[in-house]
Parts: C-alpha cells; structure tokens; sequence
C-alpha cells in the first residue's frame, strides 16, 4: 500500500502532499527530484533510470515494467505539484504501455467493451463488475472507463485473485486503489485457492449467486470459455459485457 502523504517543503516552503509508491527505491527518486528541483537543475526522467535502464525501458520486458510505471507516475504527479515539465515521463509512460503487456488492459477499454448476449442493451437498473485482477491490473483504466462511467459501487465490485499473484502483486495493487481511497477490502474480494478454484470460476460462482436481473454486468478475464459460461448463465435480461480484442 501506498505510504501516508509525504509532505513537500522546497526551501521551507510547503508545496504540497504526494503519497509515496510502496517500492524500495521510492524514497530515494523523492529526494532526488526534490533536490534537483531546489537547485534549478533539469528536470527529466534520468532523475528517475540509469542510461541503461533507460535503453532497456525501451525493448519489451516481461512483467511490464510495474515499478517503473509507479515511479513514472508519481513523477508526473510531481511535476503537476510543483509546476515543471514532465513530457519526456509522459512519453515514455506511453511507450512502455505500448510495448509491453500492460497495453491490452491499459489503453481504452471502453472502445473495446462488448455486449455478447444480445444485438441492442436493454434498460438496466443497476451495474456490476465481476473482475480478475491478475489479468487486468491497469486499475486506473478499469476506474476511469468502466466504474466511474457506470457508477458501480464497491459492493458490486467482485474481485479475485490467485494466491501466487496476490503474493507478488498485492503491494502494487492496493497502492494503485489507494489513490481512489480505496483497498481490496472496499469491495468484494476474493481470495482464491489453488487448482479449481481459480479466480475465474469463483467469480462465475459469484454471478450465479446473485441471480440478478436488468442489470449490467461486466466480466473482466481473458479465458474464452469462461466467457461461454457467464453468457450461458446470465438471465436474459441483463446486458453481459466483456472486453473484445
């Protein structure tokens, strides 16, 4: 999870307040840019990456480059703060995201939802979002185009997620809620076990649970056939919604 907001003092001055990513070089990147700023040095994303990190962030890399997107990130918010340029970030933000992993869940997921029950959708009273986290991690994306449009609130939210992820990537996750305010514990999250239990199938256990009706659901995953089974399972009423490619 994120640290409590970091106060920002350039010359006995408050700035303002940034939380803090949970990584171990974090701090480090704070002081730096902090430092750089106060002396009127140029600003820049070799504050943040050596030269060949740099190069490197340039070539695909497996596991998408999680840290470096949270360190790009927050100096970007930093630069909001404390009104310097932070294009070159932007840029390579944007170009990590487009060669690695993260670009299939990161970038408009709007464009890419799909209704698979039916030609037209019918009115809807309420809307719910049954979520692999694993699979899609972008959580700013899934908040700006698919919670915040269709206001679904956290206890429509289910989320699961595999034991070994969780493991890895709880850190992460529960730093990327953390600036919406919330944590995994804000919705309904599921902590799957091994072998059958994967996240998919408990979240499809979810949904046939709740046997909703006029409502739109969201399944975010990446297994074809399970899919096939939300479709299959879904009342007729509602409208199923999944991501296309």
């Amino acid at each position: 999870m994120a640290h409590h907001k970091q106060k920002i003092t350039i010359e006995y001055k408050y700035r303002g307040s940034i939380a803090i990513p949970d990584t171990k070089d974090a701090k480090d990147i704070f002081f730096r840019i902090k430092q750089a700023y106060a002396n009127h040095e140029k600003m820049g994303v070799h504050l943040l990456f050596s030269k060949a990190k740099l190069a490197r962030l340039k070539k695909y890399t497996k596991g998408a480059a999680q840290e470096e997107l949270l360190h790009l990130d927050f100096y970007i918010e930093l630069g909001e703060i404390l009104g310097f340029n932070t294009n070159d970030a932007k840029k390579l933000k944007a170009s990590i995201l487009l060669i690695n992993d993260t670009a299939h869940s990161s970038f408009n997921i709007t464009k890419r939802l799909q209704l698979i029950n039916k030609k037209k959708p019918s009115k809807a009273k309420q809307s719910y979002l049954f979520w692999d986290i694993e699979n899609f991690s972008s959580i700013a994306s899934i908040f700006s185009d698919v919670i915040e449009p269709y206001e679904i609130e956290d206890s429509h939210i289910y989320l699961g997620a595999n034991p070994d992820s969780l493991y890895l990537k709880r850190a992460e996750w529960e730093a990327n809620l953390y600036d919406y305010g919330k944590t995994l514990h804000s919705f309904n999250f599921i902590k799957c076990g091994h072998g059958k239990d994967v996240a998919d199938d408990m979240l499809l256990q979810e949904m046939q649970k709740l046997k909703l009706k006029n409502t739109n659901i969201f399944i975010l995953t990446f297994d074809r056939e399970l899919k096939e089974r939300f479709a299959q399972a879904v009342d007729k009423s509602n409208n199923l919604y999944i991501l296309g490619k």
